[in-house]
């Protein structure tokens, strides 16, 4: 999937299912619930016990489009995109994370959280702008931060929820990302994956357009 395919299809689905846990025997079993709950954007975070292992796993699969957050430098693009990783996801502004990104063909969405940043990104070839850490105007300040700036593509991963996604989407984000409202710690600790299934299918229903 080219970047720009990857764009527009990330924009039709409106969400991406996030997994951050350190627990190994949860990984595998939570993010199947979160497709099975209706996720089709997943996404691995490296600091999560073999991400690469569960990248190439379910890359494989024909209805799912995987990518790789927590990316740090360029050798973590290489690893990510070796191992089947369609898009690439850093909590920060990196210059060689994005470079790499794009001559490796993927799409790259660093993580900005001032105007400046969010511009700076974008002007190094990143087609997203994932908005970390979570501001405190909310849904506002993408509004206010897409006024003068149209042309970004915001995602706010930290702070959203079943309550704010809608409310994210209607301030113009691109899409959303769910990290702990759906996969609670508690909920992969316990292995409870059918209530993250329920959870998956209740945040796809509140970003439902």
């Amino acid at each position: 999937m080219k970047p720009e395919a990857f764009v527009s299809f990330l924009r039709q689905q409106r969400a991406s299912a996030i997994l951050r846990t350190s627990i190994p025997d949860a990984v595998g079993p939570a993010m199947e619930a979160a497709v099975r709950g209706g996720f089709r954007v997943v996404e691995f975070t490296l600091t999560t016990p073999d991400a690469l292992g569960w990248i190439e796993r379910f890359s494989a699969r024909d209805d799912l489009v995987v990518g790789a957050g927590t990316v740090l430098d360029a050798a973590g693009v290489d690893d990510a995109v070796r191992a089947g990783a369609r898009f690439i996801v850093s909590p920060v502004v990196d210059p060689e994370v994005i470079e790499r990104g794009v001559e490796l063909g993927v799409a790259v969405m660093p993580g900005t959280h001032t105007p400046t940043e969010m511009l700076r990104a974008w002007r190094a070839g990143a087609l997203l702008q994932k908005v970390f850490p979570a501001p405190a105007g909310g849904p506002a300040y993408a509004r206010a931060c897409l006024g003068p700036m149209p042309f970004l593509k915001l995602v706010p991963t930290s702070g959203v929820d079943r309550d704010n996604a809608s409310q994210w989407l209607a301030a113009g984000a691109w899409a959303v990302g769910f990290v702990a409202p759906l996969f609670d710690a508690a909920d992969l600790a316990a292995g409870r994956f059918d209530v993250i299934e329920r959870r998956a299918r209740e945040l796809l229903a509140a970003v439902a357009g």
